[in-house]
């Protein structure tokens, strides 16, 4: 194995590691020392691939987010050639929910508390995207098909100011309207699965998967997707 090689399969080590960690002791907790002893190494040598708790964070967060967007984007593919925005959507928000539950720990990690002393660097931010740029796509091919949404509130000066950091990121322009819609569905999805698995709606809903397709299938209507 080259030198190469092996620093790949200890960095790959480290991580899984760092990831069972994780779900015993949460982001805030994680020691470096700690995994360094469950992989038979000596501190100090695992500073060599991750010189403080935050980067090995950021690697996790990465990881994280980079696998939340092939879940999603893989079942955007799956359904794409052959069905309407409405399967699309639905795909897409069932995507983030199924890999959400599988993975509580690192989505908590990604959507939950922030972690005390932590800032998560600009390195992060082209992951995290793949997940908004999914529903951005959607609300644009949506613009370009001419989909009629439920009744919408005019959009004055200071909101489209506000959406100023979306803009950039659309290659079609689209209706600040539209704009607003779908980011109000992106924050419902995700506040949804939030709350689900966080524990806020124990004893309160007692099917979580009707629910939920009850309101992913709510915001089809809302987009005008159906």
């Amino acid at each position: 194995m080259s030198r190469a090689e092996n620093r790949v399969e200890i960095t790959r080590t480290i991580q899984e590691t760092a990831r069972r960690h994780l779900a015993e002791v949460g982001p805030a907790a994680l020691s470096l020392r700690a995994i360094a002893r469950e992989v038979g190494m000596v501190s100090s040598a695992v500073y060599r691939y991750f010189p403080s708790r935050d980067e090995l964070l950021t690697a996790l967060i990465v990881e994280a987010y980079d696998e939340l967007g092939d879940a999603v984007e893989r079942a955007d593919a799956g359904v794409r050639r052959r069905a309407a925005l409405d399967r699309r959507f639905l795909a897409v928000c069932n995507a983030i929910r199924d890999w959400a539950r599988t993975n509580p720990h690192e989505y908590a990690l990604l959507y939950g508390s922030p972690v005390p002393g932590y800032v998560a660097p600009d390195t992060t931010v082209s992951s995290a995207g793949r997940i908004t740029g999914a529903f951005l796509r959607l609300a644009q091919e949506s613009q370009t098909a001419g989909d009629l949404l439920a009744t919408t509130r005019p959009v004055p000066p200071k909101e489209r100011k506000a959406l100023g950091g979306v803009y950039p990121a659309l290659d079609v322009a689209v209706a600040d309207e539209r704009i607003v819609r779908w980011l109000m569905g992106w924050t419902t999805v995700f506040g949804h699965i939030s709350m689900e698995l966080f524990g806020h709606m124990h004893r309160g809903i007692l099917d979580y998967d009707a629910h939920f397709q009850q309101v992913t299938g709510q915001l089809v209507a809302d987009l005008g997707l159906d």
